[in-house]
């Protein structure tokens, strides 16, 4: 049965990753690029600025750098634990698959800690912004998405390994944000 799985997971990514031309490299190496996502992180502290003010919206930055923390550790714990290969060191997908970026990164791949780091700040801003800012859930969803799926056209991720990423991310914002709220009444700011 999880052979089945990951076979089926492996002609996914072959059918996916290889629909990327290149013409669209540039932009997939841009959305797949920490760097790129810089400009998110300012909107979200500002919006989270207007919404909580400085001194909420600096717990709210605290209690997301710990939210990555976890999130990026639970991917180190399981990269190392399952160590499942990436594609790239995968020999039965190697010679079919385009790998756009230079390097293919560590030799284990799942979970995906882009998916879920990316997946878990959009959710935990989505709850925490969501009264003031109603359709804020919707382009930060948007942009997780692209950056998800950006690990399988760069060819370093596996589906199932951005997908798993993904529902840890909107677990982990989720767990985080109803937190935040917990613990928000209980801080003099």
């Amino acid at each position: 049965m999880l052979d089945q799985l990951l076979q089926q997971d492996k002609e996914l990514f072959l059918i996916l990753n290889n629909l990327g031309t290149e013409t669209w490299d540039g932009f997939w190496m841009f959305m797949t690029n920490k760097f790129s996502s810089i400009p998110i992180y300012m909107s979200l502290a500002y919006l989270s600025f207007r919404q909580w003010g400085l001194k909420k919206t600096l717990l709210l930055i605290l209690f997301a750098i710990l939210m990555i923390t976890a999130t990026n550790g639970l991917a180190d714990f399981f990269k190392y634990g399952v160590q499942r290969l990436r594609p790239c060191y995968d020999s039965s997908v190697t010679e079919l698959m385009r790998l756009v970026k230079d390097s293919c990164g560590g030799k284990f791949g799942y979970f995906s800690a882009h998916a879920g780091n990316t997946m878990a700040v959009a959710t935990f801003f989505s709850i925490l912004l969501k009264d003031k800012f109603h359709h804020i859930g919707i382009l930060l969803l948007v942009w997780a998405i692209l950056i998800a799926y950006s690990r399988i056209y760069i060819g370093v991720h596996f589906p199932l390994d951005v997908f798993s990423g993904m529902v840890i991310g909107l677990l982990f914002g989720w767990l985080f944000a109803k937190l935040f709220i917990f613990a928000l009444p209980k801080i003099r700011l």
